[in-house]
């Protein structure tokens, strides 16, 4: 079967689908590798594969909301969990995501962490008893990396209740010889900052917003190249400007501009990005954000 060089094999072989099958090809959260991203999960893979040590190199993660970062973390859990699926000796637990949510308490994390591996806790357990049945479930089921998504949660709580958290994280790492990767926005800093100890341990990637150049062109390239159009899309400076403008930058912006006007270019018959098409698009919201 022909492919067209314009695209990638995945939205070729959507090509010959009706109109309604493109459309939701589209519309449909999808990964798309461009090259920051594609480096960050390359320092996760390392992560993973890191022996036990008494000091686990950790990372964290610093963006904007809508800057792509929970689609990393679904991303590195789909390959860790494909990854073992064709391992020798596979351990679908070696990575464990756990969001981040509501005021955190050490009760509240350790209730986070044990439901996160579906292991039974009882709300009235005393926090020792909470904090050794964590360490017993996480050493038995053998994570290799605690994810920790919402970072910055963590600043909600008083600074008592943020040092405590903190020094758990700490305890955790230590005692179990894991390393953490925490995603946040940027007050995700502060929080982790808060405890110089651990922050030390942790190598920083700022996901800003994007601009003009090589980057983001590389980014859109692999946008457009994953949209199933018939016809090659091709932008040139003054439309790549125009995409900067509408979306401010922000990943979930474009993703979602870029996805309309495929849609749009498939429903009108033109089957191709313009840039024209990008000038008088209208986003329905501009705050709308499509992907956080």
């Amino acid at each position: 079967m022909f492919k067209p060089s314009h695209l990638t094999d995945e939205a070729a072989n959507v090509l010959a689908g009706a109109i309604d099958e493109r459309v939701y090809f589209i519309q449909s959260k999808r990964w798309i590798a461009y090259p920051k991203a594609v480096r960050i999960l390359d320092h996760l893979n390392k992560l993973l594969k890191h022996p036990r040590t008494t000091r686990m190199p950790s990372l964290i993660v610093y963006g904007d909301s809508g800057m792509g970062k929970s689609m990393l973390v679904d991303k590195f859990k789909a390959d860790c969990a494909m990854g073992c699926a064709t391992d020798s000796t596979p351990n679908p637990n070696r990575l464990l995501v756990v969001e981040l949510s509501g005021r955190p308490t050490e009760r509240r994390f350790f209730s986070q962490i044990l439901a996160a591996v579906d292991a039974p806790h009882s709300p009235r357990a005393s926090i020792v008893d909470m904090e050794r049945g964590t360490i017993n479930t996480l050493r038995d089921v053998g994570v290799q990396i605690l994810v920790l998504d919402e970072i910055h949660n963590i600043l909600a709580g008083s600074w008592r209740e943020q040092r405590i958290v903190l020094n758990t994280l700490r305890f955790l790492s230590n005692e179990l010889k894991l390393s953490l990767v925490c995603f946040g926005i940027m007050e995700a800093r502060d929080a982790i900052n808060g405890d110089v100890q651990l922050a030390r341990r942790f190598d920083a990637v700022t996901l800003p917003r994007w601009t003009a150049g090589k980057e983001f062109e590389q980014l859109v390239l692999a946008i457009v190249r994953n949209l199933p159009l018939r016809e090659p899309s091709v932008l040139t400076v003054k439309g790549l400007r125009r995409v900067l403008q509408l979306s401010g930058g922000v990943s979930s912006r474009i993703f979602r501009m870029l996805n309309d006007l495929a849609i749009e270019a498939i429903e009108t018959g033109d089957e191709r990005i313009t840039d024209n098409s990008v000038e008088t698009y209208k986003p329905v919201s501009e705050n709308e954000v499509a992907f956080q």
